[in-house]
């Protein structure tokens, strides 16, 4: 866990009234993994010594019994971490952070995320978020299914762009039916290692948590874990090693075109979690090193923006598109390639 959490395995009083702070469900594919480092897998930062202290404790319950460190985890056992205190991202402060509005009205307010933001409180994560500084700039935002004021969807920490987010009940039950039923209207663009053979293509494949890496999502083609996916995508521009791309989501799952461009083979330009923070095309020249080394630096994150988003408005019923200029950052990446391959 972050340095922030170190709370979060402490010794505790007896199991009476205790709040779930993480529950997982194993897979049907789960082979037999001590409860310790399941939760490992699955809990960014933990450390297996704070893992077994909260066993000891009696904080570490699968299928509704507390169970010891060595217990192993078997397909579908739902594995919960229970405490005393509430978890820390449902005790949301209100902080005075700047944002970006794009539009806002007495329903909705459209919000340009920059890369780097945490969208909402959790793992690690407890302030500095979107949503601590919505919750400043406006009052009385309706609660989602998850307890989270005004959240309709939501994009990665390190993905910049526009998100929309409900002022009364009323906007958030229509922008959450929208998103359901594929309505909405949402496009990304992209830049991934390697070029395409074709220009358009689709992506199908159910997403779903690697097996391998709990951190990951996979994409499961059968359809047999996970849940569909479906993106659309089109070449923009071709710099040779890397290529620009256009993402159209029909549906948002986690890290949906983070997997998708994997599983193709075009990981997304300095996406670490996903390998493309590697060297993955090109030639050995030490100069050629040096340059994606230096793109790197420029920027250090995954390059991914949310550039348009379109939906209809909850009340007047009007389709409503807005689109957001893509970062300093991932212009000054582009501009280098572009340089590069003109050379």
């Amino acid at each position: 866990m972050s340095e922030d959490r170190h709370e979060l395995f402490e010794e505790l009083p007896e199991a009476e009234a205790l709040h779930e702070h993480y529950a997982f469900e194993a897979a049907k594919g789960q082979e037999p993994l001590r409860v310790d480092l399941f939760l490992m897998n699955f809990i960014e930062h933990a450390t297996r010594t704070k893992i077994q202290a909260a066993a000891k404790n009696g904080n570490i319950w699968v299928n509704e019994n507390p169970v010891k460190q060595n217990y192993k985890v078997k397909p579908y056992d739902v594995v919960k971490v229970l405490f005393e205190h509430p978890p820390y991202e449902h005790l949301l402060v209100a902080e005075a952070i700047p944002i970006e509005v794009v539009y806002e009205d007495d329903q909705v307010v459209v919000v340009n995320k920059p890369a780097g933001m945490v969208v909402h409180p959790g793992h690690g994560n407890y302030s500095g978020t979107l949503l601590n500084a919505l919750m400043h700039h406006f009052e009385g935002l309706p609660l989602n299914a998850d307890d989270r004021p005004g959240l309709v969807h939501r994009i990665d920490k390190d993905t910049s762009g526009l998100l929309v987010v409900a002022k009364t009940a009323t906007a958030l039950v229509h922008l959450t039916r929208q998103f359901f039923e594929k309505t909405s209207k949402r496009e990304y663009i992209a830049l991934v290692w390697g070029a395409f053979e074709e220009e358009k293509g689709t992506i199908e494949g159910a997403i779903g948590r690697s097996y391998k890496n709990r951190l990951q999502m996979d994409v499961f083609e059968d359809g047999s874990y996970g849940k569909p996916a479906v993106t659309h995508y089109e070449v923009m521009e071709s710099f040779r090693y890397v290529s620009l791309v256009k993402c159209i989501l029909e549906t948002g799952r986690t890290h949906q075109i983070r997997a998708h461009m994997k599983h193709i083979g075009h990981p997304l330009f300095n996406d670490e979690r996903y390998g493309g923070n590697a060297i993955l095309k090109g030639t050995t020249f030490t100069k050629y090193k040096q340059f994606v080394q230096n793109c790197f630096k420029v920027l250090p994150r995954q390059a991914l923006h949310a550039r348009t988003l379109g939906f209809e408005h909850p009340v007047t019923g009007k389709f409503l598109t807005f689109e957001s200029e893509l970062p300093d950052d991932f212009v000054a990446c582009i501009e280098k390639w572009r340089s590069y391959t003109n050379a």
